[in-house]
C-alpha cells in the first residue's frame, strides 16, 4: 500500500472518531446546562438504536448498490446538517432528541463503512489495519482535547464560570468538522460495493447462522455475558460527564481522553497477557475492572478524590480492550471464516445495540430515582455508583462459574481482530 494512500486513509480514521468524541462525552453535560437533567440518558439511547439499525443499512443497500467513499460522503453531510440545527432547537427537549436520532442514524452506518473502505485498499491488513485504526483513537483524543481548551474562547460574555462543555460549542464542532469530512469522503480512492450482486439476508444480518454454527454452553454463557456487561457500561458512557462536571473538574472532556489514551497501551500490551492468563481470565480481569471502576467511583465521590476519580477513568483500556477486544478475539478464534462477520455481527447487536440501549434506560430510570434536586449530590453519587458496581459484580460471577472454554491465541490474533473484529466497530468499538 502506498504511503499516500496509508495517509489518506489514516485521516479518514482520524476525523471518523473525531466527530463522535467531540460531542459524546460531553452531551449530558450540556443538556444539563440547558434544563434537561432529567432527560441526559436519551442521546445514549438514540445511539444503541441507530446501532441495531446500521447492520441492516449496510448488509442490505450500502454494501450492494453504490461505492462506499460516496455513501460516507452523503452521510456525513446529511449528519452536519441535523447536527448544525440540534443547537437551535436545545429549548425544545423533543426536537433535540430527534435531531440527535437523526444524527446518529446517518452516523453509526459510517463506521463499518470506513473499516470496509481501509481493507479494500490494504495489502496487508493484519499489519497496516492496526496503524490506520490508532488514528481514531487520536481523534477522539483531540476532539476532547479542543472541546476543553478551544471551546473556552465561544463561552459567551457575562457566562462567567461557565464550561466550554456547558455550550453548544460541541455540537457547531461536531456538525463543522462532520461538513468537511463529508467533502473530504468524495476525495478518497474509489471502492465499489463489496456485496454487488450478493444476496444478502436479515438472516445473515442476525448472525442466525453463526449462532447455529457456534452454539455451546459456554458460548451461550459469553453471548449473555457480553450481553449483561454492557447494561451497567452504559451508566459510565452517560453519567461520567455530569459527574465529573458535579464532582469540580473543569476540562471534562480532556480529562476522560485518559481512558482512550490508557486504551492505546493495553491494546499494544494485549498479546502479552493473553499469553499469560488465556481467554477466560482475559474476560474476566475485563469485567472485574467495571466493578473496580464504579466502586472508585462511588468510594471517590463523597469528598471529592481526585486520585480515585482519575483511576476510574484510567481503567478504560482494562475495562474495554480485556473483555470487548478480547471477546471479539475469542470469537474470531472460534469462528470459520464462513460465519466470522456474522458472529461479529452478533456481538454488536447484543451489546452496543441491545444491551446499551437497556442500560441507557436503566441509567436514566436510576438517576432520576435517586435525585431530589436538579443534579445528585455528592453522597447520592455514591449510591448511584454502586449499582452497576453491584450488577458487574454479579455477571463477572456468572461468567466464572460458567464458562468454561479455551481457545489458543496467538501473538498476531489482536492484530487480526482489530480488522475482522471492526464491522462490529461499526457503531460499535467505541473506542472510546
Amino acid at each position: 500500500m502506498k504511503r499516500t494512500i496509508q495517509a489518506r486513509l489514516s485521516a479518514m480514521m482520524f476525523l471518523e472518531f473525531f466527530v463522535w468524541g467531540a460531542w459524546y462525552t460531553t452531551i449530558a453535560v450540556t443538556m444539563t446546562a440547558h434544563g434537561m437533567e432529567g432527560l441526559t440518558h436519551w442521546p445514549f439511547t438514540v445511539n444503541p438504536i441507530a446501532a441495531l439499525v446500521a447492520p441492516f443499512f449496510v448488509g442490505l443497500i450500502a454494501d450492494r448498490y453504490f461505492p462506499t467513499q460516496s455513501v460516507l460522503g452523503v452521510l456525513h453531510l446529511l449528519g452536519a446538517a441535523f447536527m448544525f440545527v440540534a443547537p437551535s432547537v436545545i429549548g425544545y427537549p423533543l426536537l433535540f432528541i430527534l435531531a440527535l436520532l437523526a444524527y446518529n442514524l446517518c452516523f453509526m452506518p459510517t463506521i463499518s463503512l470506513t473499516n470496509t473502505l481501509a481493507f479494500h485498499n490494504m495489502t496487508e491488513q493484519e499489519s497496516q489495519f492496526p496503524v490506520i485504526r490508532v488514528f481514531g483513537t487520536v481523534g477522539w483524543i483531540v476532539a476532547g482535547l479542543l472541546v476543553s481548551y478551544l471551546g473556552g474562547y465561544f463561552v459567551p460574555a457575562g457566562a462567567s464560570g461557565a464550561l466550554p462543555e456547558e455550550t453548544t460549542f460541541p455540537l457547531y464542532l461536531t456538525a463543522t468538522i462532520s461538513a468537511v469530512y463529508g467533502l473530504y469522503s468524495f476525495t478518497l480512492p474509489h471502492t465499489p460495493p463489496p456485496a454487488e450482486g450478493e444476496t444478502v439476508s436479515v438472516r445473515d444480518i442476525l448472525g442466525l447462522d453463526a449462532l447455529k454454527t457456534l452454539g455451546s454452553p459456554s458460548f451461550y454463557v459469553f453471548l449473555l455475558s457480553s450481553f449483561l456487561i454492557s447494561i451497567p457500561l452504559a451508566a459510565y458512557y452517560n453519567f461520567t460527564q455530569t459527574f465529573l462536571a458535579d464532582t469540580g473538574f473543569q476540562q471534562i472532556a480532556a480529562v476522560q481522553t485518559i481512558g482512550q489514551a490508557s486504551e492505546v497501551i493495553f491494546m499494544l500490551l494485549m498479546p502479552m497477557f493473553f499469553v499469560r492468563l488465556g481467554v477466560k481470565w482475559m474476560l474476566g480481569v475485563g469485567m472485574f475492572a467495571w466493578v473496580l471502576r464504579y466502586g472508585l467511583f462511588a468510594l471517590g465521590a463523597p469528598d471529592m478524590v481526585t486520585w480515585m476519580i482519575l483511576s476510574g477513568i484510567a481503567l478504560h483500556g482494562i475495562c474495554y480492550d480485556f473483555f470487548f477486544v478480547a471477546g471479539q478475539i475469542y470469537v474470531d478464534k472460534k469462528a470459520s471464516p464462513k460465519v466470522r462477520g456474522q458472529a461479529q455481527g452478533l456481538i454488536v447487536l447484543l451489546t452496543y445495540g441491545a444491551g446499551m440501549l437497556i442500560g441507557a434506560q436503566v441509567a436514566g430510570w436510576l438517576f432520576n430515582l435517586i435525585r431530589t434536586g436538579e443534579q445528585l449530590t455528592l453522597n447520592q453519587w455514591v449510591h448511584f455508583w454502586w449499582v452497576p458496581a453491584a450488577f458487574a459484580g454479579a455477571v463477572l460471577v456468572f461468567f466464572v462459574f460458567f464458562f468454561d472454554d479455551e481457545v489458543e491465541v496467538g501473538g498476531e490474533s489482536v492484530a487480526s481482530v482489530m480488522g475482522a473484529e471492526t464491522e462490529d466497530d461499526a457503531p460499535e468499538n467505541i473506542a472510546a
